[in-house]
């Protein structure tokens, strides 16, 4: 549930903290903890007189959260006129979105269902701008399951990072749209990378939800395949009943209100990082990140470009919120245990910064 959801996040983290590197590379779950550190261009340096901006990503290597990074690789950022400082949540750490709300850091490189859990609580927290319209998640289903549709899930054991996790708000998305109560299935922890797969591999779960690249390792290990696929707004659409929009600029909207100009600087910067990531391949965008994010240990670089170019859709190419996203999001908020009955959609997100950014960049958005 979302009203304990902090709680939840804070346990699981520092259970995560345990698993050691192997997360670092496999920690691939949205809203989960990722172990790698910033790249060491993630804080600039000799930004001079630009305004400096700090920004908490939820896994700064995964890659339904590569813009963010990438931004700061083509040296967007300080084109814009904003000197930012790129951290990670980590194992054992706050959670990206929770940093933000509590004055650590400037923003936070999150999904925008959190807006609706803060906006609950009285935090008055705003999405600035919206870079997937897609979750970018896979239910990985092992072959023995029998699990075709979310009808199936009834009786089985389905693993979600944690219990009151992004993952989980998910899985209990497409579970309703199949009729199924949280009741008539079972959700288990199963943290994320190597925990993940060992849980299928174990069948200590029939499915597991993770993302590329950890969806290519259960893959080749034989350890399930994917049936039901987020990672498109095809495929949220699908599934959840809906375009699903997922990775935001978010932060506290009386800090956007203070910081106008900065705000606007840093969603120029993403929103051409935005078009620039539409009109290139996936090669050139693992080509643009940093080494560590696209080969390490557990995955080559051929496999990480390979797996981004069949998830690439997800990415929106100028930044602007879906017109049906916020309804679909709000629902799988209410679904988990959030009271939506005291928060406005409307202040949940704005376009204006986007609007602004794509006339900046010469590029008509629908309302702009």
């Amino acid at each position: 549930m979302f009203t304990t959801k902090l709680t939840k996040r804070a346990r699981r983290t520092l259970a995560l903290a345990t698993t050691g590197g192997l997360l670092a590379t496999l920690g691939l779950t949205a809203c989960g903890s990722s172990t790698s550190s910033s790249s060491s261009s993630s804080s600039s340096s000799g930004g001079g007189s630009l305004p400096k901006v700090s920004m908490m990503v939820g896994g700064i290597d995964k890659q339904i959260y590569l813009p963010y990074e990438l931004a700061q690789q083509l040296g967007f950022y300080k084109k814009y006129g904003v000197n930012m400082q790129l951290s990670t949540e980590t194992s054992g750490g706050v959670g990206a979105e929770t940093a933000m709300a509590s004055g650590q850091v400037d923003m936070a490189g999150a999904w925008y269902i959190h807006t609706f859990d803060f906006q609950a609580k009285g935090k008055d927290v705003i999405n600035l701008a919206q870079l997937s319209g897609a979750p970018g998640e896979r239910v990985m289903c092992s072959k023995s399951s029998g699990v075709t549709t979310p009808a199936d899930f009834k009786g089985k054991s389905i693993g979600v990072t944690d219990l009151g996790s992004g993952t989980d708000d998910l899985i209990q998305q497409v579970a309703a749209h199949y009729n199924l109560s949280t009741t008539q299935f079972h959700r288990v922890g199963v943290g994320e990378g190597s925990t993940l797969l060992a849980a299928l591999q174990q069948n200590r779960v029939a499915c597991a939800i993770t993302t590329q690249p950890t969806v290519s390792a259960i893959e080749k290990a034989g350890a399930g395949t994917s049936v039901l696929d987020l990672s498109s707004s095809a495929g949220a659409t699908k599934w959840l009943g809906g375009t699903w929009p997922a990775a935001g600029v978010l932060t506290l909207n009386s800090w956007a209100q203070s910081h106008k100009d900065t705000a606007q600087k840093v969603v120029d910067a993403l929103v051409a990082t935005m078009h620039w990531i539409n009109t290139h391949t996936a090669a050139d965008i693992a080509n643009a990140l940093p080494a560590s994010y696209t080969n390490n240990g557990l995955i080559t670089k051929a496999v990480y470009t390979t797996a981004l170019a069949q998830d690439k859709g997800q990415f929106l190419p100028d930044g602007m919120m879906p017109a049906s996203g916020p309804a679909t999001v709000e629902a799988t908020a209410k679904i988990s245990g959030v009271d939506v009955s005291k928060v406005k959609v409307s202040d949940t997100y704005t376009n204006q910064y986007v609007i602004a950014a794509n006339k900046l960049e010469g590029f008509k958005v629908s309302g702009g």
